[in-house]
């Protein structure tokens, strides 16, 4: 009788994980740069992420992490942290003695579970297409992010082996060179991951949309173009689920990491620095204090970090501007800082405002025209924040979340593959769910 009963709960405490778990397989697409208006506006034309949208739950915003760059956001999302847990602050990593090209771009960079390592231990398929800090990452399937790395570096950390050459011949018949920067054509090489493995998880990053804002800023005619064209990658994708006979078992989420911002200057807070003489030649490691820009912020680093004097001095560099350029300016306190959960290597940062960018010049003139569009501003306003989609079992269809974190992506789709992943700090939103 005692191994009886024993059984009996076994069985009924798989029964129970199994009714925990709302879907088999969960796809997670990014779209660069992704905003709100892009399905709250039928004008951008986005029919296939709106239909999504009429048969699930969506977000009014989502804040991104700060800075609001592509890197952290990511990691964000698959971690359920924000950068002062996960460790990856920019995209770019900074360099004391000047850029070099280093990046966040390995998986192991990351300091806390991620939900591909989550699905590899329950012993189901992950993959990662184009996904930033994802090189090495714990998936079956796996072309990653590698920025300006090249090809090479790209094609020898894809899996699994060989993996690029097989998308070349059987996605693109023998084409030598595969055009990434078209979304419909990453949606391609996810349509055949769908058709040959059917993973539980998969993560996909669409960048098109982002590159065309940087050019124009939160409009224009190419923008329109990117988003009718993320926007058709989506739906390839979602064909490709129904074709493998699983959509009904499907859950989708197209989501993003940061809005936008238009430009019309950029400030290059060095120059100040130079003129004060705290920087002389950075190459030479001849500095006291410095900047580091990365588009709508930028982050003060000193050498000495109990160098108060010199701390003192930028303050004063700062409060010393004229008020027309102070007023491109938000001082980012280290206490905001820690609130957010941002870089812990700083003393403080700026954000801009009013049309302003930063960059990490030296010498010119520190304030000077900008144009186009960016991001990594502090997130706490409406055009800097992304959007949310996801429809598929278990989701409510007509749901609204009026706002949410990105934090709390990863519990949703923890949530959804039945997964415990109590290291997220963030929560699925109750909207989400039936």
């Amino acid at each position: 009788m005692i191994i009886i009963a024993t059984l009996l709960a076994v069985t009924a405490g798989r029964v129970s994980a199994q009714e925990k778990r709302l879907a088999s397989h969960v796809v997670v697409i990014t779209v660069d740069g992704f905003r709100p208006d892009f399905y709250l506006d039928s004008s951008w034309h986005a029919v296939r992420i709106r239909e999504l949208m009429a048969a699930g739950t969506h977000a009014n915003g989502v804040n991104s992490v700060f800075p609001s760059m592509t890197y952290p956001s990511h990691t964000t999302i698959v971690t359920g942290v924000q950068p002062v847990r996960h460790g990856i602050y920019y995209n770019n990593m900074y360099e004391p003695n000047g850029p070099t090209g280093k990046m966040y771009w390995n998986a192991s960079s990351i300091k806390v579970p991620t939900l591909w390592g989550a699905v590899q231990a329950k012993g189901m398929t992950a993959a990662a297409l184009f996904w930033p800090v994802s090189a090495d990452a714990p998936v079956q399937y796996d072309i990653p992010d590698i920025g300006s790395m090249g090809e090479k570096v790209r094609e020898e950390y894809s899996k699994p082996a060989g993996f690029v050459d097989t998308v070349r011949q059987r996605v693109f018949d023998g084409e030598s060179k595969i055009e990434y920067g078209r979304d419909v054509n990453v949606a391609r090489i996810a349509a055949y991951v769908i058709n040959e493995a059917k993973p539980n998880l998969m993560t996909i990053h669409l960048f098109s949309v982002d590159h065309h804002e940087h050019l124009q800023g939160r409009d224009g005619d190419l923008v329109r173009k990117a988003v009718m064209g993320a926007d058709s990658a989506v739906g390839i994708i979602v064909d490709a689920l129904k074709q493998a006979g699983i959509w009904s078992e499907t859950a989708v989420i197209v989501t993003g990491d940061h809005g936008f911002g238009n430009v019309a200057v950029s400030v290059n807070p060095n120059v100040w620095l130079v003129k004060a003489g705290l920087i002389t030649d950075v190459k030479k490691d001849e500095w006291k204090a410095q900047f580091f820009s990365v588009g709508g912020s930028s982050y003060l680093y000193l050498k000495d970090r109990n160098d108060e004097a010199t701390l003192k001095k930028v303050r004063e560099v700062l409060d010393g501007q004229p008020d027309s350029v102070k007023r491109l300016i938000r001082v980012i306190s280290r206490k905001d800082l820690d609130r957010i959960g941002g870089n812990p290597e700083v003393e403080f940062a700026l954000s801009g405002q009013n049309g302003a960018s930063f960059g990490n010049a030296m010498s010119g003139e520190a304030v000077r025209p900008g144009h186009g569009g960016t991001h990594g501003y502090f997130p706490d306003f409406f055009e800097i924040r992304t959007g949310f989609v996801v429809c598929g079992p278990g989701v409510r269809a007509g749901g609204v979340i009026g706002e949410m974190n990105e934090r709390d992506i990863a519990p949703t789709v923890a949530r959804l593959l039945g997964l415990e992943f109590p290291s997220a700090e963030g929560k699925a939103p109750k909207e989400v769910f039936k």
